[in-house]
């Protein structure tokens, strides 16, 4: 199956006050640390964010806007990664959010199998983080014209599967959403 691995950094990072993708982390910006666990799962390796593409050069990754104006959602970033992989002729798109540098290495495999699916650790869901076929395109338009907005009301309108992950010896989609997360993922091993 030809996949498309897309980073998630669409948002406005209002949490965190800064681009939270390019925050560094451990010598490197926080989205390097996605792009090279995502990367050796996927066939080619895209990013959806908003805003000047140029600040995001140093990937040389393609980037993908948002196509549905105004929605204020991850929805959007998926959208567009879906859209894209259709396009491009890819059969599935993988995603991760931008500010999860300890991706599993297995996360294409515990997924694939039954994708729909989300990753899920420590009792918590993590919608960004998911294997999608592309015909979920149709679906996703579907529910953002029936206006739904929220990456759980999707999963849970799409009945996507939900694979668990150990947390131990740590998270492996611990994120940084404020500085405080920030400040205290960088000082654990």
């Amino acid at each position: 199956m030809k996949v498309l691995g897309v980073i998630i950094a669409g948002g406005k990072s209002s949490r965190m006050g800064q681009d939270k993708a390019l925050m560094e982390f451990q010598g490197k910006p926080l989205i390097s640390h996605v792009a090279m666990r995502l990367e050796p799962q996927v066939h080619s390796l895209a990013l959806n964010a908003n805003g000047d593409p140029a600040r995001f050069d140093f990937l040389n990754l393609p980037v993908l806007a948002d196509q549905v104006a105004n929605t204020g959602t991850p929805l959007a970033g998926l959208f567009a990664a879906l859209a894209f992989a259709a396009d491009q002729g890819f059969e599935a798109v993988l995603t991760a959010p931008c500010d999860g540098p300890f991706l599993p290495a297995d996360l294409r495999a515990r997924l694939e199998p039954v994708m729909p699916a989300i990753a899920a650790s420590g009792g918590h869901q993590h919608y960004l983080t998911g294997f999608w076929p592309v015909s979920f395109r149709t679906e996703l338009d579907l529910a953002l014209a029936g206006g739904i907005r929220r990456a759980q009301d999707f999963a849970a309108a799409a009945k996507v599967n939900v694979v668990e992950w150990p947390i131990t010896p740590r998270d492996p989609f611990a994120n940084f959403n404020t500085p405080a997360d920030f400040a205290g993922l960088s000082e654990k091993p």
